[in-house]
């Protein structure tokens, strides 16, 4: 059957197409999808044509968030119907390099991730109407939540897997660096771990405007000169910093208003930034990586199928697939756009 698709061949060349989606294989599915979500690195692709120094090279199918219907399984296939809302896992660890071996398949060797443009050739993403995916890929969403809450469960298992990188959030004092998706979901998922007070920042009041629905305490923006200047007396105010950003004065501003011995998690990507080495050592501070996702991405779907995390807020416009050209210009402004959808079935 034909099915429609979003590629991308580079920068601002965004063109929807058809082409064959065959039946699924042994242990495959195949998915009606629903609702595909634009991410930071989808908008970078097509912006950009790509993000520091990975490139898109060759036409790539876009999108790594998305959700779908059960349309068809292959044989082997055991825990999935027709019918069934499934979030989609994008990430294909191998299994059998040194870094699976170990337990640690953030880092696979041979990681495919889809819509991603990494790897030569790219890894083909899910902005499409018909989609055959591994069975292990899908996870089942019950509840309420609807089709386009579960398309969230990827940049979910994201925020989770950062706030797992700071330990027991229990009573913490918080704060969180850019109230972009990833920004409020990461909001989202340290209120649910607990903890005390949550205060985020932006530039744009319009995305702190979101703030409070996801569990945010107080929203700052920090286009005001000296915003944070309370919270950075005395060493720093915060237990946990989490950089959603990626800018340089955010980043500065978190080792500024982190306490002593407190934790910054690096959740955004960029290139390369200046560190203020004297306070990371001064202030004797440990500053965190965090990549992607794993067992979080199961955790993420049950959340929003029970909306123990309600994605809702963050949702902010949808568009046809038919319009996704226009979905990806509306994504790129954020005045007014925090989680742009595109609707996909």
């Amino acid at each position: 059957m034909l099915t429609k698709i979003v590629r991308l061949y580079g920068k601002q060349d965004l063109h929807v197409e058809t082409q064959e989606c065959p039946e699924p294989g042994p242990g495959q599915v195949r998915l009606k999808m629903a609702w595909g979500g634009i991410c930071g690195s989808d908008l970078h692709y097509f912006q950009d044509g790509g993000f520091g120094p990975v490139r898109v090279r060759e036409p790539i199918i876009s999108g790594h968030e998305a959700s779908g219907y059960v349309d068809a399984v292959g044989p082997g296939v055991t825990g999935l119907a027709p019918g069934m809302l499934v979030a989609v896992n994008p990430s294909q660890p191998c299994g059998h390099c040194r870094y699976c071996d170990i337990g640690q398949p953030i880092h696979c060797l041979e990681m495919k991730f889809m819509g991603s443009a990494m790897r030569l050739p790219h890894e083909q993403g899910m902005f499409r109407e018909q989609l055959i995916v591994p069975a292990p890929q899908c996870f089942p969403v019950e509840g309420e939540a609807s089709a386009a809450e579960a398309a969230c469960a990827e940049p979910l298992a994201v925020c989770l897997h950062a706030v797992a990188q700071a330990g027991d959030l229990a009573g913490k004092n918080v704060l969180v660096t850019g109230a972009g998706p990833i920004g409020l979901l990461v909001v989202a998922a340290a209120h649910y771990a607990g903890a005390g007070r949550i205060i985020v920042t932006d530039l744009a009041d319009a995305a702190l405007s979101r703030g409070p629905a996801m569990g945010a305490d107080e929203t700052i923006n920090v286009s005001k000169p000296d915003a944070l200047a309370p919270y950075q007396k005395d060493k720093g105010s915060f237990d946990v910093v989490f950089e959603c950003s990626a800018a340089g004065p955010a980043l500065v501003s978190a080792f500024q208003s982190v306490r002593p011995r407190g934790t910054i998690v690096q959740v955004g990507v960029t290139g390369d930034l200046s560190i203020p080495v004297n306070m990371l050592v001064g202030k004797e501070i440990t500053w965190r990586g965090s990549q992607r996702f794993h067992e979080e991405f199961a955790r993420a779907a049950e959340l929003i199928g029970s909306r123990a995390i309600d994605v809702r807020p963050i949702l902010s416009h949808t568009f046809p697939i038919d319009e996704a050209l226009a979905a990806f210009l509306q994504a790129g402004d954020r005045t007014a756009a925090c989680k742009v959808q595109i609707a996909l079935g």
